[in-house]
């Protein structure tokens, strides 16, 4: 079902742009862009994936440079039952992550060292759950696409200042045509845009919360994001504005409104979502409990391993700790881990 969804609103949007050329050119301005938008989504099927990357200077990452991190993706994508994807690493304060690829079998995530630094470790595991629920519903294909195609139509928006309106073009609606062309198209095609991505950041979390286990650790995480993202400015995500809607968290603003032109549901209301969850998930309100407890009155048996496989360690002596490299490379309660190798050093 999600598949055919998928294929309708491509074929919308792409129905879209060939009306856009239309209303420029006529039936050779509808062919063009027939042309235009097909290139647009094969050169996005493949090449998707390494523009997002790019774009935000995201560096691959494994099990030697960033274990910790590494091995949290890893066994959420086994309780998935999704292919292991490639795991980045984005050298930004701003705590946000994503995920990108054309299928499960070619996808990556990507987490900020602002998302390692500033979460427990079972809120990012909730974070990357969330990004593997994209994964698994094959939204990231779909979404770049639409963002593809809607600047796109922006284009040809702005190109029709130099076509149609006049007899030579064949433009049967003249200066009507360009003006809809202009003004109309672009607007519909960023409604739509921002609907689909509004519309499958719900299905995301809930699904992420199912992965993880337990919704409350996405909703303290979402919490920590926006506040994050609302202090520390996204230069590459400004820079690149038309990519904001796959990051879990709008990068640009931080905006609460659920409203029309918002590319994220409004955070209070999946927040909100996600504890509603929670409520009818009895395992997961005892689960927070237990975390929350003190150490006097927690069972005598060693808690259950947590979903990407680690088990709690068990409290240590009272002796001062020695302090030990980050597996993140950065240390998140404290100055940066001089001797850490990670590759953002």
């Amino acid at each position: 079902m999600n598949t055919l969804r998928t294929a309708m609103l491509l074929a919308a949007m792409t129905a879209l742009f060939m009306g856009v050329g239309f209303l420029i050119g006529g039936t050779g301005g509808m062919m063009i862009a027939l042309l235009i938008a097909a290139g647009t989504n094969l050169f996005s099927y493949w090449n998707a994936d390494k523009m997002v990357l790019s774009m935000n200077r995201a560096v691959e990452v494994d099990e030697k440079n960033a274990p910790e991190y590494h091995a949290i993706v890893q066994a959420l994508a086994k309780q998935a039952g999704l292919p292991m994807p490639k795991t980045y690493l984005i050298d930004n304060p701003q705590p946000n992550a994503f995920a990108t690829g054309r299928n499960p079998e070619n996808a990556a995530v990507a987490a900020s060292t602002g998302l390692l630094e500033r979460l427990a470790h079972e809120e990012v595991a909730a974070v990357m759950a969330h990004e593997l629920a994209h994964v698994q519903h094959r939204d990231t294909l779909t979404m770049t696409i639409v963002a593809t195609l809607a600047g796109a139509i922006s284009m040809l928006g702005n190109f029709a200042f130099f076509f149609g309106g006049n007899r030579d073009n064949n433009n049967p609606f003249g200066f009507v045509g360009v003006l809809v062309a202009m003004l109309v198209a672009p607007f519909a095609a960023m409604i739509v845009q921002m609907a689909v991505s509004r519309t499958r950041e719900y299905e995301a979390d809930r699904r992420g919360a199912e992965i993880c286990g337990n919704p409350l650790w996405l909703a303290s995480a979402l919490d920590k994001i926006a506040r994050g993202a609302e202090r520390i400015p996204n230069p590459d995500a400004e820079r690149n504005p038309a990519m904001a809607h796959l990051f879990i968290i709008n990068p640009l603003s931080g905006e609460r409104m659920d409203s029309l032109f918002s590319t994220h549901p409004s955070t209070d209301n999946r927040i909100a979502a996600l504890q509603e969850m929670a409520r009818e998930m009895p395992s997961a309100p005892q689960a927070a409990r237990r975390q929350a407890s003190p150490p006097s009155i927690q069972p005598e048996e060693p808690p259950p391993a947590g979903p990407w496989g680690k088990p709690a360690e068990p409290t240590p002596p009272a002796e001062p700790a020695q302090p030990k490299a980050n597996p993140w490379g950065r240390n998140p309660t404290g100055p940066r881990n001089v001797g850490s190798k990670g590759p953002w050093s």
